[in-house]
């Protein structure tokens, strides 16, 4: 049974959480004022102090966004899968007082444990950092470490771009999500040495949209110094929004929910809000490269892409450990109709769908895999952008010598007749050691805690040295752009070079 944890002292007020096996968990802790009336909109402001010790025993609420509708493609599995990682729902979350990040601790005593601060997928439109998936009691036990894990603002809240219509006093509407990240990593340099954490020695990590969000911290002035390392999972984010494009979907926004002025912009309840939104979104698409509300270059908080002109000056010196999964998008089409029953001709006439190289893509992949079904073949083809931005991103980090090091996640899940393969995600429940709550996802047997032991003891040498180290991994390479060295994690784990070779070349020929 879960006991009550020692009381730690933060700047802002004292904490107090549950103890269990072991670990402190300190959870809802608040980072930020809430941003809401005057600070809708704005970069996040201090919370007030309290007196009374808060109550650290329950999450914080998630920040306001739509959950994914359930519906008619929606598979048995993919409703299983929601216990982890809870995206289905026909409710939306009405709460912008959201700004709350967890904690997870071996030890609130005067330690010098590495941090590693988890921040949330779902893109800029979705996720929680708690989710069932990022329960950091097992990662922290495990490695002797201290797990953080960050809500920040979403969609249209943390995202829109409302300078060039109602003035200088939004310069920051359309990064204020990722500038709540900044403030959380303020809140981990100022606090964790009290829960028994070492501010200087601070892992980023994400995954998918958590990974993009790592790639504009090391971009990020104002992040700059408070973090050490980073993880880039499956989301690596070289480029990010355009002024002028966010300016024009704000103003489509506006519009849709009949907002003119300030005044009724603060005061819009944020449902209408997030109706507003839907209506627009869903006229204008949703698919991959559609307008969305994202972080966008300014010449303030991110005065350039990230990672498109090169590796940012800030970062030049910040270890990197970045990957991906072997069949990334098969989490993202199995609930579409042709999933497993797509004909030769059907992927031919899909091709130019992928993109300008998408027929040259699809006959690369043939050429490669000749074994794959057309499903495969197509699955393939839609993520070779995707796997190229992380090589371009590790690329330009390598080259200021900062070291990189590499893995592509090779290991198969067999939940739901193993037609998944090494999807999406796979990688949380392995590498946060979660695999008992995540069976629905990993499947049963040894084969999955094996896994996870070798992908957990390498995140957490990582966050500890800077090198990504195991006992039943080979010696894990730098990763050079001449040489293209990458950790293949399997049962049997190996080094590859340049696994993604043909696809590669395609894409950074269309590009050049």
């Amino acid at each position: 049974m879960p006991q009550l944890s020692p009381v730690v002292e933060t700047e802002y007020g004292r904490v107090q959480g549950l103890s269990e096996n072991g670990i402190h968990a300190f959870r809802g802790i608040r980072y930020a004022a809430p941003p809401i009336g005057d600070l809708r909109f704005m970069p996040p402001a201090d919370p007030e102090s309290w007196q009374d010790i808060a109550d650290a025993a329950h999450l914080g609420a998630p920040c306001m966004q739509d959950y994914a509708p359930s519906g008619p493609n929606i598979t048995d599995f993919m409703r299983e899968l929601n216990t982890l990682f809870p995206t289905l729902s026909e409710d939306k979350i009405d709460n912008e007082d959201c700004l709350f990040l967890n904690v997870w601790t071996p030890g609130t005593d005067d330690g010098v444990r590495p941090v590693m601060v988890w921040i949330h997928g779902g893109g800029y439109a979705y996720g929680s950092g708690g989710w069932p998936a990022y329960d950091g009691a097992n990662l922290a036990r495990r490695g002797d470490v201290v797990v953080v894990t960050v809500n920040h603002r979403l969609h249209l809240f943390g995202y829109i771009n409302l300078a060039p219509i109602f003035g200088e006093e939004f310069a920051g509407s359309g990064n204020a999500g990722n500038a709540d990240l900044v403030q959380s990593l303020q809140w981990v340099r100022d606090n964790i040495a009290n829960f028994g954490g070492d501010p200087d020695n601070v892992t980023i990590m994400g995954e998918s949209g958590g990974g993009s969000k790592v790639s504009h911290l090391m971009a990020t002035p104002a992040a700059d110094g408070l973090f050490h390392r980073a993880i880039i999972q499956s989301g690596a984010g070289v480029t990010s929004g355009d002024a002028g494009q966010a300016a024009d979907l704000a103003r489509q926004l506006l519009d849709e929910a009949g907002i003119e002025t300030v005044e009724q912009l603060r005061a819009a309840h944020p449902n209408a809000l997030l109706e507003a939104m839907d209506a627009l979104l869903g006229r204008l698409g949703r698919g991959f490269g559609s307008p969305h509300f994202r972080p966008i270059v300014d010449s303030d908080f991110l005065p350039r892409h990230p990672f498109r002109e090169g590796a940012p000056e800030q970062s030049h010196d910040v270890p990197v450990l970045i990957g991906w999964n072997t069949d990334e998008m098969t989490f993202f089409t199995l609930s579409h109709p042709w999933f497993g029953n797509l004909t030769d001709d059907a992927l031919d006439a899909m091709a130019p769908g992928f993109g300008e190289a998408g027929p040259a893509l699809v006959a690369n992949f043939r050429q490669k895999y000749p074994e794959f079904s057309p499903t495969y073949i197509a699955t393939r083809a839609r993520q070779a952008g995707f796997v190229q931005r992380t090589f371009t991103l590790a690329d330009a980090q390598a080259r200021t010598g900062a070291p990189v090091y590499m893995y592509q996640l090779a290991w198969e899940t067999p939940v739901d007749g193993g037609q998944l393969r090494a999807p999406h995600m796979l990688d949380i429940p392995l590498m946060f050691d979660n695999v008992e709550r995540s069976r629905v996802f990993v499947g049963l047997g040894e084969e999955p805690q094996r896994m996870a032991d070798m992908m957990s003891d390498a995140w957490i040498s990582f966050a500890r040295t800077g090198v990504p180290s195991s006992d039943t991994l080979p010696d894990w390479p730098r990763y050079m752009p001449d040489s293209r060295m990458v950790m293949q994690l399997d049962l049997e784990p190996g080094i590859v070079a340049d696994p993604e070779r043909g696809a590669r070349e395609i894409l950074s020929a269309g590009r050049d």
